[in-house]
């Protein structure tokens, strides 16, 4: 069985409340001993403003006090954008099933009794404050790229999806299995049961599941091994995982708690307070996984260009600096690629045809280079391909290769009528010790100025 968790110091911010000056401070000192920093507060009003000011990792509650009670300034703490995404623990001196309902309900993220079990305290407040800083960290991205959205509960929720691991069958085990159905059904959410084995959830597919009900009883693989190979594998790191354990399986609870498992419920299984539990893992998954396709939605799009759909400027600039950064990329080559005479294109037939004159030389250019060539839309009519380990002997079958291609398109204006497209090319290599990026750029420039002068439609190399 295994002993107590580690305890490795995590630095972090806790704000204690309670209303008895003497039980705050002696579970302030208790958490100094593990550095943590931590601040007082002796009523939910109090708690409300320090949270706000403060913005601490997590907040230890204790639910009775007089005015404000703990559901209460839960309640509040939640609803506020500015604290809502900071970990709450409810402590009661009560083991009540009513008040871990009341607040699950207010938005608690877990419960503790008095007097307050230090190691239970300690798994959990690291366990929070990871999954916080996490959401941070995602929070500040959204928030740079203009994505980020405030409201934790978002838009109507689909139904959702629920593996539930372990063995369910026989007598009470049956009873508790059906218990865990019917509260995942009242949620929307449509189980699906398996053995506990982590060579299975290692082989299956777990994109579109919202959450892990895991029995942590001793049938089948070791429980605690299915959480490990959960934590590492790309489609069940982020999955929330709710433990179904018996409170004399302490050790072994906490040790799953410290392996990544984010809550837990004493068997037998309460249907409201399930509810409750599934409810909270399942919000906050759902608004994790929107901050994050927006965040990754909004960095994609700022280096995209919206008209052709390449790459724009800023991102091809930073893939010329990877590439002169690293020797094992070079010789790398440069080709900067200008359509001729464009702004009669636009002049004769209207800037919606340009337009779809760019789409279709970028959709040319994409076709005429290799899979891991940079193709990136430089600026109006100007386009650039990042060739990584060429040299110029290749690169100046590239640019041929492209400015041929594009001679041969049948572009048709709007109005029916067949246009010309050609594009002139100018030509840079880059070789081991790489020239300055600007140097090189400039060489590419003027090599695109002469074929330009040298009568358009043609490809030209920088000097050697």
């Amino acid at each position: 069985m295994p002993g107590p968790p580690s305890r490795h110091p995590v630095t972090a911010r806790i704000l204690i409340v309670d209303d008895v000056a003497g039980n705050a401070r002696l579970l302030a000192a208790k958490l100094a001993s593990e550095y943590y920093q931590t601040q007082l507060a002796h009523s939910g009003e109090a708690a409300i403003e320090a949270a706000r000011a403060w913005q601490p990792d997590l907040v230890l509650l204790d639910v009775m006090m007089p005015g404000m009670d703990g559901y209460q300034c839960c309640t509040v703490l939640k609803q506020d954008p500015l604290t809502a995404h900071v970990p709450v623990v409810m402590i009661t001196s009560l083991d009540e099933r009513e008040q871990r309902i009341e607040g699950l309900e207010a938005g608690a993220d877990d419960f503790l009794t008095k007097p307050v079990d230090l190691d239970a305290l300690l798994v959990r407040a690291r366990n929070l404050i990871k999954l916080k800083r996490t959401m941070d960290e995602w929070r500040v991205r959204g928030e740079a790229a203009g994505s980020f959205d405030p409201d934790p509960a978002g838009p109507a929720e689909t139904a959702g999806q629920a593996l539930v691991l372990g063995d369910w069958t026989g007598g009470e085990r049956a009873e508790q299995g059906r218990a865990v159905v019917r509260a995942l059904t009242a949620e929307g959410i449509v189980p699906w049961f398996a053995p506990a084995s982590f060579r299975i959830v290692a082989a299956r597919t777990l994109e579109g599941c919202d959450l892990i009900v895991l029995d942590l009883s001793r049938s089948g693989d070791d429980p605690l091994q299915v959480i490990a190979v959960l934590r590492a594998s790309d489609s069940g790191d982020r999955i929330p995982v709710i433990l179904a354990a018996r409170p004399a399986d302490r050790a072994r609870t906490l040790r799953a708690l410290e392996l990544g498992a984010n809550d837990w419920i004493a068997c037998p299984i309460d249907e409201s307070e399930l509810r409750a539990r599934v409810r909270n893992q399942v919000k906050r998954k759902r608004f994790n996984d929107r901050l994050q396709a927006d965040v990754r939605e909004a960095l994609k799009l700022s280096f995209i260009d919206a008209l052709t759909g390449l790459y724009n400027r800023r991102y091809a600039n930073r893939a010329i600096e990877r590439l002169a950064a690293q020797p094992a990329f070079q010789p790398f080559a440069v080709l900067l690629v200008d359509v001729d005479h464009f702004k009669l294109v636009n002049d004769r037939y209207g800037h919606k045809s340009g337009d779809a004159a760019l789409q279709q030389i970028a959709t040319c250019l994409q076709s005429a280079t290799r899979a891991y060539d940079t193709v990136a839309r430089y600026g109006g009519e100007e386009f650039l391909i990042v060739m990584p380990r060429a040299g110029r002997t290749e690169a100046a079958l590239a640019a041929e290769r492209v400015r041929s291609a594009v001679e041969r398109l049948r572009f048709e204006t709007d109005t029916g009528l067949c246009a010309q497209l050609t594009v002139s090319a100018g030509v840079a290599c880059a070789e081991a010790p790489c020239r300055p990026v600007d140097v090189l750029m400039r060489e590419a420039d003027e090599a695109l100025y002469l074929a330009k002068r040298q009568g358009r439609n043609r490809v030209e190399l920088a000097a050697a």
